[in-house]
């Protein structure tokens, strides 16, 4: 199983699962195949036919409970019934209300033992954005900042390159290249006109850009609309019929929301159609208003902020969360599961939301 996930990481397959599958015989390997994108053939099937003869009495282990409806691709339980294998275990059911156990009952019928669970929570966690997507129909979110020890993302003056080193930012591109989009404001575009794509990693696959742009005031040379990765750029109801045309025209992809009572994009809307558009996973990286917002939103699952040994001050220097803020300690959002990563002479505190938690700060 353990090899069965980590093919499945080599997979770039939203809105499906990354599925890795092995087929032992006698103890050793004779298959094994994963998921590698949307539209082509599911783990099991790449397993399967590498093994060919050899699949018939063996056990197959795969790292998802096998799709049993018809797809882009025909259902995996005719595969591994036809292959003739004696057992397989499963890391986990598919939460996908479309398989929900189907998959296994109709192996089982067939008379293959099944065995649910092995390594059940590493594979969660592999796909936690699908995960996320199918059950609540809202992308995972992962949010992503740098500080310096005092707390700011940029000088007094605005300026913010480099807050952290090297090392650091090669993690944020690895996230990049795993995450399917990558969320900033308009503010953080206007600020440090980012490309938001990724490099230095040999075969990796940019993300799309979602730039939160209520009124279309994006620049039209901005290096977000470069021909580097697709860009949508969500605006609201009230913003110029032309400026929202010229963005089209320079190459964006236009979604109009419904404005807020403040004028601002919804959010949750956003989420939401990301969602519909078979978005697993995202990207927050910036800035500080677009961050306070998703967080009181609860919009916002996993944390992930680099500190670098340096200090900076000024009153008037930029926080990784600004906002309104709160009133009382006790209705600060708290966070679970923290834990520290080094990256050169930076740190990383990676920390998760809870749900309560995040319903609780809501609520106040």
């Amino acid at each position: 199983m353990k090899r069965a996930l980590t093919l499945a990481g080599h997979g770039r397959t939203s809105p499906n699962p990354m599925v890795g599958a092995v087929v032992v015989r006698d103890g050793r390997i004779v298959g094994e195949g994963y998921h590698r994108r949307a539209g082509e053939p599911h783990a099991e099937v790449f397993a399967l036919e590498r093994a060919d003869a050899l699949a018939n009495g063996a056990d197959l282990y795969v790292t998802l409970e096998p799709c049993c409806h018809q797809g882009k691709t025909p259902p995996c339980t005719d595969a591994v019934i036809r292959s003739g294998v004696r057992r397989v275990f499963a890391a986990m059911a598919d939460p996908n209300p479309v398989v929900g156990g189907r998959g296994i009952e109709i192996l089982r019928s067939a008379g293959i033992e099944v065995q649910v669970g092995l390594m059940e929570p590493e594979a969660g966690k592999l796909n936690e954005g699908y995960i996320k997507r199918v059950t609540t129909g809202l992308p995972f979110v992962l949010w992503k900042a740098a500080m310096t020890l005092d707390g700011k993302i940029a000088t007094r003056a605005g300026g913010s390159r480099w807050i952290t080193g090297e090392r650091a930012r090669k993690e944020v591109h690895r996230l990049r290249s795993r995450y399917d989009a990558v969320l900033v404001g308009v503010g953080t575009v206007l600020a440090d006109d980012p490309e938001l794509t990724v490099r230095g990693i040999r075969g990796a696959v940019n993300p799309l850009r979602v730039v939160v742009d209520s009124r279309a005031s994006l620049p039209l040379d901005a290096r977000a609309l470069n021909s580097e990765a697709e860009t949508l750029i969500a605006v609201t109801n009230r913003a110029s019929e032309a400026q929202v045309e010229n963005l089209r025209k320079a190459g964006a992809r236009m979604l109009v929301l419904p404005a807020q009572a403040d004028g601002r994009v919804d959010l949750r809307a956003l989420m939401t159609e990301l969602a519909n558009q078979g978005v697993n996973s995202v990207l927050l990286e910036g800035g500080g208003e677009l961050a306070a917002s998703m967080l009181d939103l609860g919009l916002v699952d996993k944390g992930l902020i680099f500190i670098a040994p340096k200090i900076v001050g000024g009153r008037s220097a930029k926080t990784p969360v600004e906002g309104d803020g709160i009133e009382l300690m006790s209705q600060a959002l708290g966070v679970s599961k923290p834990g520290i990563r080094r990256f050169g002479d930076d740190i990383a505190l990676e920390f998760d939301f809870s749900r309560d938690a995040r319903d609780v700060h809501r609520s106040d």
